[in-house]
């Protein structure tokens, strides 16, 4: 049991020592102490353990040299980690030089711009000095062109006031040469004809002026053919007979039927008439005779059932109206 007992315990040192030495980053520099600790913990363990327990230890020493293996996995992690480390910083330098070159592009464009600017400015001022010189260009054509027109009215005026001064000298010669010679015929001048007078408005129809002994004036006016009957005409006409026209008027304005619009057209014809043709005064008339008499009768057919067809009456009817004056 005992024997039993003691292999477990090594075994765990041996673990207890790897793991040492693949955490601490000294296991690598120091692989003789490491052998030198063993080589006194093997002296150590045969003295105390029994002949039974050298074949443990023999284990134990064939599976000594995985630590070396461990420091080389470590020695190799290290240089990768520098390799990674240069390329880091190889990175790094990339992107600073890029940076400075970005900087260095801004500074130039900025150093440019102003130059832009410059230069459009001085475009501007070429073009105003352009325009200003072709408005000046423009100005001096117009004067020019003001002053010859002057000239020409000038020259014009001035030719017309000869041929005045030698027309008016003309004819006192010639009137002279009349007084010295008074048997001699006149010469006929060709004179522009006098311009003709003005047309005379046409002249108005005389009216004869009314005989006070005389009954007044009774003024009618007539719509024919209108398309409402008789009856309905009638009924209308029947408000307004005996009324004044401002009676009639308001009568017809506010009467719902139909028929109301045309008798409200023939007074208004009947007061123009009265107003033009007897010189009366529209307000000083009255309805004197108001009548609808029955006119021609249009007939349509409708077709029904059964085949038949009945008649529609399409009636006319003509208005007439009397005005007066009031007495």
């Amino acid at each position: 049991m005992s024997d039993d007992l003691e292999e477990p315990e090594e075994k765990r040192g041996l673990r207890r020592r790897r793991r040492f030495r693949s955490r601490s980053p000294e296991a690598a520099s120091a692989p003789q102490a490491l052998s030198s600790s063993d080589s006194e913990s093997d002296v150590t363990s045969e003295e105390s353990t029994p002949p039974e327990a050298s074949e443990a230890e023999a284990l134990a020493s064939s599976a000594e040299p995985a630590p070396a293996a461990e420091g080389t996995s470590s020695e190799t992690a290290a240089v990768d980690d520098d390799e990674e480390l240069s390329e880091v910083e190889a990175e790094d330098l990339a992107e600073a030089e890029a940076a400075t070159e970005v900087l260095l592009e801004a500074d130039d464009e900025a150093e440019e711009e102003p130059e832009a600017e410059e230069q459009i400015e001085d475009r501007l001022d070429e073009e105003g000095l352009a325009e200003e010189l072709e408005e000046d260009e423009e100005l001096e054509e117009e004067e020019a062109a003001a002053e010859q027109l002057e000239e020409e009215e000038l020259g014009e005026e001035e030719a017309a006031a000869e041929q005045l001064e030698e027309e008016e000298l003309e004819e006192e010669e010639e009137e002279e040469e009349e007084e010295e010679e008074p048997g001699r015929r006149r010469r006929f001048r060709r004179r522009t004809a006098a311009p003709a007078p003005p047309a005379h408005p046409a002249p108005r129809r005389r009216r004869r002026e009314r005989d006070p002994n005389l009954p007044p004036p009774v003024v009618r006016a007539q719509a024919k053919y209108v398309r409402s009957s008789a009856r309905k005409a009638r009924l209308v006409c029947d408000h307004i007979r005996g009324r004044s026209v401002e009676d009639a008027r308001a009568i017809l304005a506010h009467t719902p039927r139909a028929i109301a619009r045309d008798w409200g057209k023939l007074l208004e014809s009947a007061v123009a008439n009265a107003e033009h043709n007897h010189e009366l005064v529209g307000e000083d008339l009255y309805v004197m005779a108001a009548s609808a008499d029955e006119g021609p009768t249009i007939k349509r057919f409708r077709p029904r059932a059964r085949g038949r067809a009945t008649r529609i009456r399409k009636r006319t009817s003509h208005l007439t109206i009397l005005l007066t004056p009031k007495e």
